[in-house]
């Protein structure tokens, strides 16, 4: 392959299967992307070098930093498990700019998805959540791509296992102050005991399918989303039903770099009928910004 990725690589075994089987299916122009978060001390440096020698075992260039999360997470006011989320996303951006690479590989698996969704139907996801995470998807000027969403984490571990390549365990995967952990270690076996059957299967298939009817919506809908001006009049909106309503609103903020979740929607909504008595005329939003409507028009300051 002549172009140049990106490739996430942990240490861990499914990263490290996803490196392998790139190289072995011709990608010889990957970079090599390892972020140590500054929460595991010697573990994480461990993994870190483990990672520049695999890469230099391979021929390819590696690049390797680390950040505090934990003191992202307390000044931003968010949790660690999403300032660890955040500081990954900045991370491949820097060096995609940086290396002039437009496409990133990561190894996301058929188990992460399944906890994804479930991760977002408890705290109240909508479609575009349930619908987890895509093969290839845009985050930015950069192309995701998931080769392995479709492969069981046993899948790797026995193909790996076979090939007896090394890799290095994260101790924090058994941590159940993670969300995400639980849902592994506890909610997904209970719910296998209680039904009788293993539930995985049935939950990454509802995740497959909406994600697929999530897609043909967007496209759509993609022609009128880039057409949404600058200042969007309130009759436009207004005139379409809720859901489209809600799809266009999250566009248009997204459109403006603001991340929107369902209360930023929902704030939004409140300003359409802002004329009548003890609606607002303002919103807030993160980072400070803010949503106004006046004259018939809605537009972010």
């Amino acid at each position: 392959m002549r172009r140049r990725y990106l490739v996430g690589v942990s240490g861990g075994c499914d990263s490290v299967a996803l490196l392998h089987l790139l190289v072995e299916r011709g990608y010889r122009k990957l970079i090599v992307c390892h972020l140590d978060h500054g929460l595991r001390g010697r573990a994480a440096r461990d993994d870190a070098r483990f990672v520049a020698r695999l890469a230099a075992t391979l021929n390819l260039r590696c690049v390797l930093e680390r950040i505090d999360v934990a003191t992202r997470a307390t000044g931003h006011g968010i949790s660690v498990e999403t300032a660890a989320r955040d500081a990954r996303h900045d991370f491949f951006a820097r060096v995609a700019r940086r290396e002039r690479v437009t496409s990133l590989f990561l190894a996301h698996q058929a188990d992460d998805q399944v906890e994804t969704f479930l991760f977002h139907l408890l705290r109240g996801a909508g479609r575009a959540g349930l619908a987890g995470m895509r093969p290839v998807s845009r985050r930015g000027a950069l192309t995701v791509l998931r080769p392995l969403l479709g492969v069981w984490r046993r899948e790797l571990d026995s193909w790996i296992a076979e090939r007896r390549i090394r890799w290095r365990e994260d101790a924090s995967n058994a941590d159940r102050a993670h969300t995400r952990n639980r849902i592994r270690q506890a909610i997904l076996p209970a719910l296998a005991r209680q039904l009788g059957r293993e539930v995985k299967p049935a939950i990454w298939r509802a995740a497959e399918l909406l994600g697929a009817e999530e897609d043909w919506m967007n496209a759509l809908l993609r022609a009128e989303i880039d057409a949404l001006p600058a200042e969007l009049p309130v009759k436009m909106i207004c005139a379409a039903p809720l859901a489209r309503q809600r799809r266009l609103l999250r566009a248009w903020l997204e459109q403006r770099g603001i991340s929107a979740g369902y209360a930023e929607v929902e704030a939004m909504r409140s300003l359409l009928d802002s004329d009548a008595q003890g609606h607002p005329a303002k919103v807030n939003l993160p980072s400070g910004r803010h949503v106004r409507r006046r004259a018939g028009r809605i537009w972010v300051e």
